[in-house]
């Protein structure tokens, strides 16, 4: 065996085996370390991949409900381009239009006829004629109701005079009576009576006067 170190062979051996021990420990722990280091690396690079893998997934995801959606939209678009419905009520679809069928019709206002206005008739003197006739509006009030007359000229668009009255009927021993009250005159409320306890001003606000009247 050779000795690079001076010294006795026992010392020097000793040296020797103290060094390897010490060689050996520092490559124990560089290992150990390298090992640990390798671990968490390899950690890392797992989150990281797991990390990218569940974005991507996500993406991929919601990219998958918005192209569904789409083509969800547009199957029901090219449907109702084509479709046809009809119900008996009526509603019906047909060429991408709404069309409303068989609603009820709305009444028209009543119209005094040639015939109830008796255009024709006439007095056995020949003379002149002029017709009118009254348009009545009645709004339920109380146990009574308030009742607007139009008065209107033949032919005439707006009435020539308006009056609301409060009109009631009662039952007595000598039989029915009908009770009424003045209210108005062509829009305006007639003068509140000393001695009574109806108050013309509220009753009148159920009056109904012509729109241009």
């Amino acid at each position: 065996m050779n000795y690079v170190a001076s010294g006795t062979p026992e010392n020097i051996a000793l040296a020797q085996q103290v060094n390897s021990r010490l060689r050996a420990d520092s490559s124990y722990v560089a290992a150990r370390a390298f090992l640990f280091r390798a671990l968490g690396f390899g950690a890392f690079a797992c989150l990281a991949g797991i990390g990218v893998g569940a974005a991507a997934y996500g993406w991929a995801t919601l990219n998958q409900f918005d192209t569904a959606a789409e083509k969800i939209a547009a199957a029901m678009q090219a449907a109702l381009s084509d479709v046809t419905l009809k119900t008996k009520g009526e509603v019906t679809l047909t060429d991408n239009t709404l069309k409303l069928e068989g609603l009820p019709k709305v009444a028209a206002s009543p119209t005094p006829t040639r015939a109830q206005l008796g255009s024709d008739a006439a007095p056995a003197s020949k003379a002149t004629v002029n017709t009118t006739f009254t348009v009545f509006k009645q709004v339920p009030y109380l146990d009574g109701q308030i009742v607007t007359g139009w008065n209107f000229k033949d032919s005439a668009d707006q009435p020539y005079q308006q009056y609301c009255y409060f009109s009631r009927r009662t039952a007595e021993a000598k039989g029915q009576v009908e009770i009424k009250i003045d209210l108005a005159m062509d829009g305006k409320t007639l003068p509140q009576p000393q001695k009574s306890d109806v108050n013309l001003e509220i009753l009148a606000r159920n009056c109904v006067w012509h729109e241009k009247g």
